[in-house]
């Protein structure tokens, strides 16, 4: 029995243009950098962080700007008031009246300051007339006085003398350096010498503390007296030191 063979496939491949090839030696190895000399490095570096270097000065000059600066006071709590007069008057005259709307005391003077740290008055050339509910005058007057706000405490001060009288009575004239009278409790102080005359009597103390309710009068020691001949002689208070002396 006869078989054919069947004969491979063939492969066939279209033709290819041809390329030219051409070998060329190798290029020699790359040469070693030259360094960069340094300013131009530096240059370089500037140049690169110029910017950053601007913005940190300029915060820096910012912050020290705001530390120099002064800052808004704070708002201040009240200052204790200086001893500085807040006003003053020239040839014034107050006069005050008592609760039942009756004439109580005047003061009169050439110059008046206030105070407002004591809420005292200092008057120059001070004139005071007060009169008390039993019909009972008061004249005062110094070179100057110092006076609380309502008039009531008046410190006389140089060449200082309180005059009272009663209509029909003896007149009471104390004359001092300093006289302290107290208006509204009818009372006289003084730690300095004075001088006290009453009709014709005359007495001399280191000091006195004269009060009108009680009608009681201290005087401190040493005492001296002159009394008008034939004059009653006046029982001295507890406590007081007293020298008589007579006159013809």
């Amino acid at each position: 029995m006869t078989s054919s063979a069947t004969p491979p496939p063939e492969l066939h491949l279209p033709d290819l243009p041809e390329v030219p090839v051409s070998l060329r030696p190798l290029a020699p190895p790359a040469e070693r950098r030259q360094p960069v000399p340094w300013g131009l490095r530096l240059r370089n570096l500037l140049s690169s962080y110029l910017p950053l270097l601007l913005m940190a000065a300029l915060a820096a000059s910012t912050w020290w700007l705001v530390k120099r600066t002064p800052s808004p006071d704070a708002p201040a709590g009240p200052s204790a008031p200086r001893h500085e007069p807040d006003y003053t008057m020239h040839r014034f005259s107050i006069t005050r009246f008592d609760a039942e709307g009756r004439f109580a005391v005047r003061i009169d003077g050439d110059v008046l300051r206030h105070y407002p740290d004591t809420d005292h008055f200092e008057i120059d050339g001070v004139r005071i007339h007060a009169r008390a509910p039993d019909g009972r005058a008061t004249d005062a007057s110094a070179r100057r006085a110092l006076a609380n706000s309502d008039g009531s405490e008046v410190q006389l001060i140089g060449g200082a003398q309180v005059i009272s009288q009663v209509e029909g009575g003896d007149r009471l004239q104390i004359d001092g350096e300093f006289l302290h009278a107290f208006l509204r409790f009818e009372r006289l102080r003084s730690h300095l010498p004075v001088q006290v005359r009453r009709g014709g009597d005359e007495t001399r103390a280191a000091g006195l503390d004269y009060d009108h309710l009680t009608r009681q009068l201290v005087l401190q020691g040493p005492v001296r007296s002159t009394f008008r001949p034939g004059a009653r002689t006046p029982t001295a208070p507890a406590g007081t030191e007293r020298r008589k002396e007579g006159s013809s």
